[in-house]
């Protein structure tokens, strides 16, 4: 007699048992891999989804930025159009391109009928400005053609230095670092090629950051200063005071100040206009003071769901009279709170 016998069991009941249960948990282990085959498809999917969503507002981003710089250099180009119809050859702050754009909806510029009005547009908000670049002092008239140090703009610069707070010493040291890097033409334009050895030449007022200038002195420093592409004066229709004071030799803070008040109520049309309000006494160079400008920057914002891009465009103004096309010089992504 069997030991299943004597035990009173069915015979092969403890193997099927067995059987049943190795059969059980190779199911348990083929759902757990299903799933976790499964679940690691839908986060492939869903993070690609993610990544082309991203990418799309992206690309849509920069089209609808691209839209807004061609529509900021027609308003220049008609501005200088309808300034030489007039006869009106300066740049002041009571035109149409001064007038910055506040915060609107996408979807109210492209709503042409019914079908395509606020409610169904994007969430989707632009704004923008365009503002002369020329009415800050151009670091580029820190050389001569020859590449020395000019004492008057040197003196001009230690004046806005001082203004914005900054050690004495700042001016010489930018001065000091310029003088280094950049090479001059024969024919008086800054080449833009450095001596052997020496660092590459800046080409926008942030590029100081190597001479020893932290993040803070060039953010004090950004409303009165800049770097252009080449030298250029100081518009007086829309440079600030302190701006104009290093701009005219012996100009004091109250004169500067009238000048600012005068041109609010009418703008200088020339520098005999400007000359007539500080008097007679203060020689006004061309180089160095002017009324029209070439050099504008074009500062674009889309704010897109949750993302928010903003873009800051140099363009020049040319041709003959600055009425001319108007050309992209250089592009650059501003931070998510509108620094450069």
């Amino acid at each position: 007699m069997t030991a299943s016998a004597r035990l009173g069991l069915p015979r092969a009941r403890q193997p099927r048992r067995r059987q049943r249960g190795a059969a059980l948990l190779l199911a348990m282990l083929i759902l757990t891999l299903v799933v976790t085959i499964a679940a690691g498809m839908v986060w492939q999917q869903t993070r690609a989804i993610e990544v082309e969503s991203a990418e799309r507002a992206r690309a849509q981003s920069a089209w609808v930025l691209n839209g807004a710089l061609d529509w900021a250099r027609l308003i220049l180009i008609e501005d200088g159009r309808s300034g030489r119809e007039r006869g009106r050859n300066f740049d002041s702050l009571d035109e149409p391109w001064a007038t910055p754009l506040a915060e609107a909806r996408l979807s109210t510029f492209l709503a042409v009928d019914q079908d395509n009005n606020t409610d169904s547009g994007p969430e989707a908000f632009l704004s923008g400005a365009i503002e002369d670049a020329q009415a800050r002092y151009n670091l580029r008239a820190l050389l001569d053609p020859r590449g020395a140090v000019v004492p008057e703009a040197l003196e001009a610069l230690q004046q806005l230095t001082r203004a914005a707070g900054l050690p004495d010493d700042t001016a010489v040291r930018l001065a000091s670092a310029l003088t280094s890097t950049w090479a001059e033409g024969r024919e008086g334009e800054v080449a833009g090629s450095p001596s052997a050895g020496a660092p590459l030449p800046p080409q926008r007022l942030g590029d100081l950051a190597w001479a020893g200038l932290d993040a803070a002195s060039l953010a004090q420093l950004a409303p009165w200063v800049d770097l252009l592409p080449q030298r250029t004066p100081v518009n007086v229709n829309t440079a600030p005071a302190e701006v104009l004071l290093g701009a005219i030799d012996g100009l004091d803070r109250g004169s500067a100040e009238r000048l600012v008040q005068r041109r609010q109520r009418e703008p200088f049309a020339s520098l005999d206009a400007v000359r007539a309000v500080v008097g007679e006494n203060f020689v006004l160079v061309p180089e160095r003071v002017a009324v029209a400008s070439r050099y504008f920057y074009i500062r674009g914002r889309l704010r897109l769901d949750e993302r928010v891009l903003e873009e800051r465009s140099l363009v020049e103004r040319r041709g003959a009279d600055g009425g001319g096309d108007i050309v992209v010089v250089r592009r650059e992504r501003l931070d998510a709170g509108g620094g450069g």
